[in-house]
């Protein structure tokens, strides 16, 4: 498991650390990393998560179970991160960014350890794993913005945030394909694989190119709040959901894997549009990805000592 986790996490590491170079050596124009991430979170990522889920051979994957686990660590956890608000004390804004810290995850990263560590059954684990948390996550970060969040949002613009996220709506026709038992046409399918295979190395390109670490010196404690629930408290509500559900053997470690994700620079861009304190979303981000590093290759062999994981 050490060498399986360490070698599925190194295409990661130089991915984001040539991103973060190329930005800041500028070799490509500015203007280059806002338009690139726009065509991944559009385009790419949806075609990744739409042709894994239409295509994968699910049949001895406990579907069931995996979701679950997932949808219940993740209320849990959101549901601490609301009760410790107060020990926090910050502002309605900056708690915006402290709960998505708390529970939001970044899924180039996600997909590329999962693929790194089993293959195709690793995608298409993945894919499910991004079908159960992304409608949960993105909903919950949405009604926390609109309580808390400076740009307040009406029930009906509360709705069409949900209606039209790129990645719930994939996930979604990803599932509806393949439980209607429809297969994609022979010309687009491999155009979607190749469209999603993409995705990956521009995605990782692009969280490297948003690292942002200016600013993380100023919000110690929301910084280390967010932190902590998410390399602390969601393995450990993940862990006890998947036992008491009886998940095992890769479902389980790509569920792990998954909720010890770092933040997704997309946080950012929705703590912009949705009235969050964009700054401390940006030193969040920043600082979960370098703890990552660490946090994670520790929690899954740590754990591995314990739970049939592989």
């Amino acid at each position: 498991m050490t060498g399986a986790v360490l070698l599925a996490l190194l295409p990661v590491v130089i991915l984001t650390a040539l991103g973060l170079a190329l930005r800041r050596c500028r070799f490509l124009a500015e203007s280059f990393w806002p338009q690139a991430e726009r065509l991944g979170y559009f385009v790419l990522l949806p075609s990744l998560f739409f042709h894994s889920l239409a295509t994968a051979r699910v049949e001895a994957v406990p579907v069931g179970a995996l979701a679950l686990t997932l949808i219940l660590s993740t209320l849990v956890v959101a549901s601490l991160a609301v009760a410790v608000r107060p020990l926090i004390r910050v502002d309605g804004p900056a708690f915006t960014s402290v709960f998505q810290g708390s529970i939001r995850f970044n899924n180039y990263v996600g997909v590329t350890l999962a693929a790194g560590l089993f293959g195709a059954q690793g995608i298409a684990l993945a894919a499910i794993c991004n079908a159960a948390i992304v409608p949960t996550v993105n909903t919950l970060c949405v009604l926390v913005f609109a309580r808390h969040g400076a740009a307040r949002l009406t029930p009906r613009g509360i709705a069409r945030q949900l209606a039209t996220n790129p990645l719930i709506v994939s996930s979604l026709a990803g599932l509806a394909f393949r439980l209607l038992g429809w297969g994609l046409p022979p010309g687009l399918e491999p155009a979607l694989r190749t469209l999603g295979a993409a995705s990956l190395p521009i995605g990782l390109l692009c969280v490297g190119a948003a690292l942002a670490f200016e600013g993380a010196r100023t919000w110690i404690r929301p910084v280390l709040s967010a932190s902590v629930m998410k390399f602390l408290a969601m393995p450990a509500a993940t862990v006890l959901v998947a036992l008491g559900l009886g998940l095992h053997g890769p479902a389980l470690t790509t569920a792990l894997l998954f909720q010890v994700l770092p933040t997704a620079s997309s946080a950012y861009i929705l703590a912009r549009q949705l009235g969050g304190d964009a700054p401390l979303m940006a030193g969040i981000t920043a600082v979960q990805t370098v703890l990552a590093l660490v946090a994670m290759p520790l929690v899954l062999i740590g754990l591995s000592a314990f739970v049939p994981m592989g």
